[in-house]
């Protein structure tokens, strides 16, 4: 039997980058390798991968795990300077980490069986990953903070993989609120969000328009009812009613669905919707979901390096942010392979157990629906 060395490990989990048709042309295209001698763009990029698996706390302990033979095959390269490797983060557009994502999004639909016939859950929320004040002036958003928001928006399949499908970051001080339109572009899909996104144009807009939503609404919101549904004997629901929301000056056009319903600590959720062909129990169930986006940030933060920057610009935070979505993809198709062909790859020797067995928790929560 052949053993599997790490470099053929490396290789064969790094094997779903297109880099040929995606990575290839952008390089060629803005000329970022036109006066590299060493550290190239393809070898930055296996760098920065091999550190978010590793999870490796700074350049200058990367820049170390070169020492090792295996490594040095793996990514072509013998050694660098942490100089080096610091201006290639802050210089390098994230662009092309997003792209890169977006691709491996791609495929992992396909594995997947994205359908249409099932209508998936989408899940919007975002994270704010703080920073330090003065290091990083330019994302100042209190006195004394500073910070980036990840806004992620994930695809919640009920028999399939949950996944992040599409990232935007933006400075700490921006309200959620403007990127709900960027985040929703799909008609065939329930999306799913909390409060920060509430906004009632836009949801007379995505309604108009042939978006369908579940939403939290605040407790002291202005609602008129309109008509209450009767609840079946056995429902958890508290109540399901027609109703119009806002004030006179500040309101929406539309009449929406209000479901009142207790979470698991005895809290009362007013949840605002605009499907009404669906039970209310069902739009219960949805919202619940949502946690699966909380175990997300929660396990990305804990296990992809991400609470230390390597880097103190705009484009250095992105940069690992992307790699990070990365990573978790990659994983994700690790996983997909792993349950196509019935048997556990070797590829999980080369991965920290630590990363691998948080992952797999992760995904098993999901898909389980073992949600709070």
């Amino acid at each position: 039997m052949d053993k599997i060395t790490r470099k053929t490990s490396f290789g064969q989990w790094f094997s779903p980058i297109n880099l040929q048709l995606l990575f290839e042309e952008q390089v060629k295209t803005m000329k970022l390798d036109c006066y590299t001698k060493k550290l190239t763009t393809e070898s930055f990029l296996k760098l920065l991968l091999f550190a978010q698996l590793q999870e490796v706390e700074s350049l200058h302990a990367l820049g170390d795990c070169l020492f090792d033979d295996q490594l040095q095959k793996g990514v072509d390269l013998d050694s660098i300077s942490i100089s080096q490797l610091s201006r290639r983060l802050n210089e390098l557009t994230p662009d092309l980490f997003q792209r890169l994502f977006l691709d491996l999004v791609t495929q992992i639909h396909v594995k997947t069986h994205y359908t249409k016939l099932v209508m998936p859950l989408k899940i919007i929320d975002s994270s704010t990953l703080p920073l330090n004040l003065t290091n990083h002036r330019w994302a100042k958003f209190r006195k004394t903070k500073a910070g980036v928001k990840l806004h992620l928006r994930l695809v919640f399949m009920e028999k399939g993989t949950s996944y992040p499908e599409k990232a935007v970051m933006i400075t700490a001080k921006e309200h959620d609120r403007g990127q709900l339109e960027i985040m929703v572009d799909d008609k065939e899909c329930m999306y799913v969000f909390d409060r920060g996104y509430l906004d009632y144009e836009r949801f007379d807009r995505m309604t108009d328009d042939g978006y369908f939503f579940l939403s939290r609404l605040r407790k002291n919101a202005v609602i008129r009812e309109v008509y209450n549904f009767k609840l079946p004997e056995n429902s958890s629901v508290l109540s399901d009613q027609m109703v119009l929301i806002g004030t006179t000056q500040n309101r929406a056009e539309n009449y929406f669905r209000l479901i009142k319903v207790l979470d698991s600590k005895g809290n009362e959720l007013h949840l605002i919707t605009n499907r009404f062909d669906l039970e209310a129990d069902e739009i219960s169930e949805m919202y619940k979901s949502r946690w699966a986006i909380e175990l997300f940030f929660k396990w990305i933060k804990q296990h992809l390096s991400i609470k230390k920057f390597y880097g103190q610009s705009e484009w250095a935070i992105q940069n690992q942010v992307f790699i990070a979505l990365i990573v978790f993809c990659l994983h994700v198709l690790v996983q997909i392979e792993t349950k196509s062909k019935r048997k556990i790859l070797q590829i999980s020797r080369y991965l920290r157990a630590s990363l691998w067995k948080s992952a797999h928790i992760w995904l098993r929560k999901i898909e389980g629906k073992t949600i709070p």
